[in-house]
Formats: structure tokens, C-alpha cells, sequence
């Protein structure tokens, strides 16, 4: 049975904001999104992201803030208390788990990522000078196949994320989010200016935004036999740019409504998701203009898969002037980036645990802590020509099994339900109530929420499975 201990709550609206976008702004946006904008044709992946981001993202993300404040309790007691409040079934409460156990399964894989970035801050810091595609992919793939190093960095970055967590909401949360979040902001906008300067920016600039829908709906192969192209239609980059939405403002894993709990009554939950949102969208934008004017700069693909930042970047910092600087300033920025978003991705469990056992929070954090890093070990030793890399999941290694289960399927899943949930079972007063919307605002947020948001998210899994 559920302990009812005090429950925490944000300082100010200033450092929820802080947290919040610190959760929404992470690898997602300055690693993933860059390099899935590569692999999937560029503008109209982005237009696409950003319809989603807007259209559907925020709708859900004021829906799961004003769940989890209503019932000031984490996601799995969120989602049973509110069910119940309303005389909906109990079985709601699943859509709680779902989240917490969502979150907990990618930080099992974005925390071996992360100790990459550790690494390649002490890479950086040493330079790369000389770096050609060969050696640096060399340089990658032995960091990935080592069965030490990548362990080593995977186990330093969950140490820094449970230290953080384990001091709780004010000691711990807000104190990481007021140095990490302005800083990262710095950083990231001296990239953007270093790259407009010493990049190829009208090249980014066209390939982020100017839309060439052949490359988001056609796949080309080419015919082992014959030579000649193959052009095959496809909707699953559609649903890659509809999981990088969810992926990238932390959708449908528990995180925010984590963090709508820790929210007084008197925060503007509209006016918050909105401020979320966009700062979600320009850094993502930002960080593709500090990465593709440099890539385009010194010749190299932008369709590098996850070696757009471990594999190409490294090249053009050892190419360019001033890329010893401007390398491990880089790779920091990646790092405070991931660590605030490590930092969300546990908080849903350890909130829980807190929750359901009354235990002492820093015993939690250390206990989920390890279990994250235990299961861990199956990204950080799947890689290739690593202890695991011949052992596959649907032909897929660890990571990317996981990845593909998380991003593409249980976050949009999840966003699906919480849509329906708020939509359709919580009563439009209730829900008045706790948006604090006028009229007019709530029209537009209630159709989002109770039709366009359901349908659009039914529309691309469906599409998916036909195309």
C-alpha cells in the first residue's frame, strides 16, 4: 500500500521551467535530432517533427502537467487516484506504468550514450588533429567494441545522474538545473555563431528547411542484380519524426507528469507548455544549424546515422580553426545536456518507489541507479565487435531494439492514451479547472486533445503497418 509522504514542490515557476525544458532539451535534440534530420532527408522530416511537436506534443504535455498536479503524486498513483476520482475503470493505472517503465527502459541505453559523450570529452580535450572518416570511425567503433572503456564512462555518467537525484527536488534537481540548463544555452548559441561563421550555414540552412517530401515517403535501394535504383514508398519516417516529437519534449514517459506533481496551483500550465515547447523546438533547430553548416563545411554526410556527432564532428573539429576549443566545448554541451535529461528519466521510479515504500530517497536513487546500470551492460556490450554485438533482438542489436520499442512505439502509445484519457474520460469541468483556460483556449485544446491528437497518432501507427 501507497505511503503518503510530504510532497515536494517546485521553488518558483522559474525552476520548474528550468527542469522542464532541462528534461525536454537532451540528447534528443542536440545528438538525435540532428542525425535523424540527416537519415531521414532533412526539411520535410523537420517540417513533419514540427507539425507534431506543435499539433500533438503540446496538447499532451499540458495534458500529463495538469494529471500529475491534480493528483500530486507520481505517474502509477497519478493515474490511479484521477481514474478513480472521476468513477473511470482502475485499469488506467496501467497507463502510469507504462511510463515509469518507459523512462526506465531508455535510460538503460541513453546513459550508455552519455558516458560516450564523457569519453569524448577527454578525446576532445586531447584533440583530433588528423582525423579522416577512416581513423575516426576506427576511433568510435574501438570506443564502442571495447568491453571496458564504454562501462567505465556508462557507470561514471549514472554516478553523476543518482548524486543529483538523491538530494531530491530542491537540494538536487533545482540546484543541477539552474547551472546546467543556462549554461547549456551559452554553449549551445556559440556553436551556432562559430558554425554560421566557419561552416557552410546556406547549405544547413537548405538542407533543415527546405522541404523534398520524395526523400520522406520514397526510400531508394539500389538492385543488387541490375544496378539500377529502386524506389520503395514508406510512411516509417513519418512515425521516426512523430517518435522524435514525443522523444524530444519527454512525452509518455512519466517525466512530466512527474514534474507537473511538484507544481502549486497558482503555474499557468498552458502558458508553461507553450514556453516548453518552443524552447524544445529552437534548441533541436539550434543545435542542427551548430552541427550541418560544419559537416557541409569539410564535405562530409549528413546521413551519418549516430556517428553524426561521435564520427563526422570529430573530423570537422580536427579540420577547422579553432577546433580544439570549440571540440570539448561541444561535447560539455552534449554532456550538461544529457545529464539533465538522465536526471528526468529516473526521477518518475525513484518518485514512486519513494512513494510506495516511504524509504529514504538517496537508498532509492542508488538502488534504481544500478539496476539502470546493470541492464545497461546489454547496450553498452551490444555494440559491434563487442561481447554482445553478435547477439541480436529482430535483427537488431540492444540499443536499437530498445530504442525502436521506447521511441517509436511506447512514447507515442503512451501520448495516444493520455490523450484519450484527458479527452474523453476526465470531465470537461474538471479539466477547465485545472487548465484554468478561458473558453475560447479551451475549445482549441479540448479538440486537440479529444480528437486531432488521437486520431493523427492512430492515422501514422496504422499507416505504418500497411506501408
Amino acid at each position: 500500500m501507497a505511503t503518503t509522504p510530504h510532497h515536494a514542490h517546485w521553488s518558483s515557476r522559474w525552476t520548474f521551467m528550468l527542469a522542464a525544458v532541462g528534461s525536454a532539451v537532451g540528447l534528443g535534440n542536440i545528438w538525435k535530432f540532428p542525425y535523424q534530420a540527416g537519415l531521414n532527408g532533412g526539411g520535410a522530416f523537420v517540417l513533419f517533427y514540427l507539425v507534431f511537436v506543435f499539433l500533438i506534443g503540446l496538447p499532451v504535455l499540458m495534458a500529463e502537467l495538469s494529471i500529475g498536479r491534480r493528483a500530486q503524486r507520481s505517474p502509477v498513483y497519478a493515474m490511479e487516484q484521477v481514474a478513480r476520482e472521476e468513477g473511470r475503470s482502475k485499469y488506467w493505472v496501467l497507463l502510469g506504468w507504462s511510463g515509469v517503465i518507459g523512462g526506465f527502459l531508455i535510460l538503460t541505453y541513453y546513459s550508455v550514450v552519455g558516458g560516450w559523450v564523457l569519453a569524448y570529452i577527454a578525446k576532445a580535450t586531447l584533440g583530433f588533429s588528423g582525423f579522416d572518416a577512416d581513423t575516426s570511425r576506427a576511433a568510435f567503433n574501438a570506443l564502442a567494441g571495447d568491453p571496458v572503456e564504454p562501462v567505465v564512462w556508462h557507470v561514471a555518467f549514472m554516478a553523476i545522474t543518482v548524486a543529483i537525484v538523491a538530494q531530491g527536488v530542491k537540494a538536487g534537481l533545482e540546484k543541477a538545473v539552474k547551472l546546467l540548463m543556462p549554461t547549456l544555452f551559452v554553449l549551445l548559441i556559440g556553436m551556432v555563431l562559430y558554425a554560421a561563421v566557419a561552416g557552410d550555414l546556406a547549405a544547413a540552412l537548405k538542407f533543415l528547411f527546405q522541404p523534398d517530401f520524395s526523400t520522406l515517403f520514397f526510400v531508394t535501394t539500389i538492385d543488387p542484380v541490375t544496378g539500377t535504383e529502386i524506389q520503395t514508398f514508406t510512411i516509417t519516417r513519418v512515425l521516426n519524426a512523430l517518435g522524435l516529437a514525443f522523444f524530444s519534449l519527454s512525452l509518455g514517459m512519466g517525466t512530466i507528469m512527474t514534474y507537473g506533481s511538484y507544481l502549486t496551483k497558482d503555474v499557468n500550465i498552458a502558458r508553461s507548455a507553450a514556453t516548453i515547447t518552443f524552447a524544445d523546438s529552437a534548441v533541436a533547430l539550434m543545435a542542427g544549424l551548430a552541427i550541418f553548416p560544419i559537416v557541409y563545411a569539410v564535405g562530409l554526410n549528413p546521413d551519418e546515422n549516430v556517428g553524426l556527432v561521435f564520427i563526422t564532428l570529430p573530423i570537422a573539429f580536427g579540420q577547422m580553426t579553432g577546433g580544439a576549443i570549440v571540440g570539448p566545448a561541444f561535447f560539455f554541451l552534449l554532456a550538461f545536456a544529457a545529464i539533465t535529461s538522465a536526471i528526468s528519466l529516473i526521477e518518475p521510479m525513484v518518485s514512486f518507489v519513494e512513494e510506495r515504500t516511504g524509504g529514504r530517497r538517496p537508498n532509492i536513487a542508488v538502488l534504481i541507479g544500478f539496476l539502470v546500470t546493470a541492464i545497461g551492460l546489454l547496450s553498452a556490450w551490444g555494440q559491434t565487435n563487442n561481447l554482445l554485438g553478435d547477439v541480436s533482438v529482430f535483427g537488431v542489436n540492444f540499443m536499437t531494439a530498445k530504442g525502436y520499442l521506447t521511441d517509436n512505439i511506447m512514447m507515442p502509445a503512451g501520448g495516444l492514451f493520455i490523450a484519450i484519457f484527458s479527452g474523453w474520460f476526465i470531465s470537461r469541468k474538471n479539466a477547465m479547472d485545472e487548465l484554468a483556460l478561458n473558453d475560447g483556449a479551451f475549445r482549441k485544446y479540448y479538440f486537440l486533445v479529444k480528437y486531432v491528437c488521437p486520431v493523427a497518432i492512430t492515422a501514422v501507427f496504422v499507416s505504418v503497418l500497411f506501408f
